[in-house]
């Protein structure tokens, strides 16, 4: 049984069904939920990166009109801090192991030593400047350069998920034997994510139960840290995302403010909101921490690649054994036989770092796709050639063929849309004006995860023929409620204007939090099972009905179109979903489908892949670098809907020439601090620095991911885009840059 319609609703360009509300306002985000005798608390940071409070004053804030001040003194405690899990898992998923507000010990700049409350916003601020506190202050170690003595070898990173030292075959041997040899040190500054809404949480108790409204990118994670920390049930606490105004990885995780806030309502006996202000958004949900990446890439004589040796040393908390995993598709990336991996860290004074887009294929494969570019160069070699000699044709890590694989015609495709010539790339440099221009090229991939449980959806036809599907999911930019509306009907042969989405609460069946590029498959696959359920009940429905024109007839025989069921071999014999409700009495007709994940040790390697291109130009006097045109081409299985896809690989492509020209948060080592912690110094793209992009997509059959064949997209537009333009730099002046972001200072 199938559904169909005249043309399928997945692939198409939809708008957003949330457009609408979030261009005129009528969309209401976490802070903007109205609640009767709301009190508002406002956080009061830590002003020291290394210490102890020895006392804390909180008089003044009091008799300026604070409500309550909650200090580690009169905090209630939390329950025993549940492991750090990733958040697409299921469970608690908290960013840090460490919960403040517990004892005196500030390990952190910026970390929470007291919480103000009072009636309004404004009273809550003004009460905060007023608390002060003394410490005993210890230095803050908060660059690499200051602990590479300390470093240390850690057993695993990532939520504990990852062994910090892999190796297969045998580097040493390789290089040993290898004719050419690139050997290189890459720098990546810190990073902040600073989506566009700031993180807040209200929450509002009824009796032994609470409503909590959140900016997360994982209702469900949400729900389940809360219900930990504060020792209650799941089933007691609901959390609501009904607009995200952008995550990056900022949301994934679970930060201590989501549960103060229903922790200080409980205890206040009224509903009370926290807002990050756009400063603690910098020492409030975590970063991608400062790293250094070595890179040594061998060959042999006509450019086979024969070992790769790849090392990273970076900053984690003085709690987590956090890094991310910048080795891992770098390391699978290329059919390499030789390859050792490792992660060394060092105990800095910052909160643990957390996912950020691509977390750790981004900065990995930056580091990787410029050392290839180098042993190009090296090799005399078109960097197009090199990389399509050296793809991997299985995965090399495990041995097995890839899921599906659209490497290599994405590496065409991008080529030839952007009018990459070697001959042309060999001759150098051109010229306009007193601009120098330079072409520049990497690929890209995205692991294909798959969450640790079963994704659920509801759907609900009713009487008059339309549909409603829920999930507890949630949309932070992506238009995961277009998708869903997408798939639905073309599971059941409905039009898109007769399908209501319904998402944002865990009060829907679950779905895990969207991280690592999941959302799309998993909830298009929750979606696409429930309403194919829906479907074969109908189709029962029918069957056994005497009156109906379908009666007697066979599941296989019969499929859903135009809101209707009809038979496949002569669609003229069918019957409205609005009349077989009807005439069996029935005002609905609902389902909850449930997707089971594959296995684990799926004989398949998993992965999304893709190619950059781009064109820079530099003023080689003044430093300047504008990127004027940048060329992609993805494969990320099919794709559910070709504008919002589109969106996906700009905004990643954006955020490419982001990491590689201007994104660096840079440390105060006086006091531990972040020395720019706003959107006026902390330097993103505008308008006018977006080059002018080409985008195509290459469509794969993978029947392995899930039902649809939904591979990671969200991420994937950014991983290798930082390492063109960097590249293209050097092709422009050559200069080899080994420090991200490339700076004025680099090229004069």
């Amino acid at each position: 049984m199938t559904a169909t319609a005249s043309r399928p609703l997945v692939g198409q360009g939809f708008d957003r069904l949330d457009g609408r509300a979030k261009v005129t306002g009528a969309a209401q985000y976490a802070a903007e939920i109205p609640m009767h005798g709301l009190a508002h608390a406002v956080i009061v940071g830590a002003e020291v990166g290394s210490g102890a409070v020895r006392a804390i004053d909180t008089a003044a804030a009091m008799a300026a009109g604070a409500v309550a001040v909650f200090t580690h003194e009169n905090l209630p405690k939390v329950a025993d801090i549940p492991p750090q899990w990733p958040s697409g898992f299921g469970g608690p998923a908290p960013g840090q192991t460490f919960f403040p507000l517990q004892d005196t010990t500030i390990h952190y700049f910026g970390q929470p030593i007291a919480v103000v409350v009072a009636d309004t916003f404004e009273e809550a601020q003004r009460a905060a400047e007023l608390v002060t506190a003394d410490y005993d202050e210890r230095r803050a170690l908060v660059r690499i350069e200051d602990g590479r003595d300390a470093a240390y070898l850690p057993d695993k990173i990532f939520c504990g998920m990852i062994p910090a030292a892999q190796s297969r075959g045998d580097f040493e041997a390789a290089a040993k034997q290898a004719a050419h040899m690139v050997d290189a040190t890459y720098h990546f500054a810190a990073n902040h994510h600073n989506p566009i809404e700031c993180s807040a949480t209200a929450a509002v108790w009824d009796g032994d139960t609470v409503t909590v409204y959140d900016t997360t990118q994982g209702v469900a994670a949400s729900q389940a840290t809360i219900a930990a920390y504060l020792g209650i049930s799941p089933a007691n606490v609901r959390v609501v995302a009904h607009y995200v105004g952008g995550g990056f990885g900022a949301k994934a995780l679970i930060w201590p403010h989501v549960t103060l806030a229903p922790m200080i309502a409980r205890e206040l006996g009224r509903p009370v909101k926290v807002v990050l202000d756009r400063a603690q958004m910098f020492y409030g949900t975590g970063l991608r921490e400062e790293q250094e990446q070595r890179v040594t890439l061998v060959c042999d004589a006509t450019g086979t690649f024969t070992g790769l040796r790849h090392h990273k040393l970076s900053l984690t908390s003085p709690f987590d054994d956090w890094a991310e995993p910048s080795l891992g598709v770098a390391g699978q990336a290329y059919a390499i036989p030789n390859w050792d991996g490792k992660y060394e860290l060092i105990r800095g004074n910052t909160m643990s770092p957390t996912f950020m887009r691509g977390p750790g294929e981004a900065s990995g494969m930056a580091a990787l796709e410029c050392a290839v570019d180098e042993l190009a160069t090296e090799l005399g070699m078109d960097p197009v050639e090199l990389r399509l000699r050296n793809h991997a044709a299985v995965d090399p890590e495990s041995g097995h063929p890839w899921s599906s694989d659209g490497y290599a015609e994405c590496v065409r495709t991008a080529a030839e849309r952007f009018g990459w010539s070697a001959d042309e790339y060999r001759k150098g440099p051109r010229t306009d004006g007193n601009w120098v221009l330079g072409w520049g090229m990497a690929t890209a991939g995205y692991p294909a995860y798959e969450p640790g449980q079963p994704q659920r959806a509801h759907a609900r036809l009713l009487a008059d023929g339309s549909l409603i599907v829920q999930a507890g999911t949630q949309d932070f930019g992506t238009g995961v409620a277009t998708t869903m509306a997408q798939v639905a009907g073309d599971a059941l042969g409905i039009a898109f204007d007769r399908i209501r989405v319904d998402i944002g609460d865990t009060d829907y069946p679950n779905i895990a939090a969207a991280v690592g590029s999941m959302g799309a498959g998993i909830i298009s696959a929750a979606v696409h099972t429930a309403c194919t359920d829906l479907l074969a009940q109908l189709i029962e429905l029918a069957a056994g009905d005497t009156a109906s024109p379908l009666h007697g007839h066979a599941a296989v025989e019969v499929e859903g179109r135009d809101g209707a069921l009809c038979l496949r071999a002569n669609p003229s014999v069918r019957e409205e979903y609005s009349t077989l409700l009807g005439r069996n009495h029935l005002t609905d007709v609902e389902t909850i489908g449930t997707w089971n994940p594959p296995a684990q040790g799926q004989p398949f390697g998993m992965m999304s892949f893709g190619a950059q291109f781009a064109e820079v130009a530099v003023d080689p006097e003044l430093g300047l670098v504008r990127v004027r045109r940048m060329v992609g081409a993805y494969a990320p299985g099919r794709v559910l809907n070709t504008k919002l896809a589109r969106s996906q690989v700009l905004g990643g492509l954006n955020w490419g020439l982001s990491q590689a020209l201007m994104e660096a948060t840079l440390p105060d080592t006086r006091d531990g601090s972040w020395a720019n912690p706003s959107l006026l110094e902390y330097l993103l793209p505008v308008n006018a620095d977006a080059p002018e992009v080409d985008i195509s997509f290459v469509e794969e059959e993978d029947s392995v991911v899930n039902p649809l064949g939904v591979k990671g997209l969200g991420e994937l537009g950014m991983v290798g885009a930082a390492a063109a333009i960097i590249n293209a730099i050097h092709h422009a002046t050559g200069k080899r840059i080994r420090e991200v972001p490339v700076r004025i200072e680099h090229l004069i």
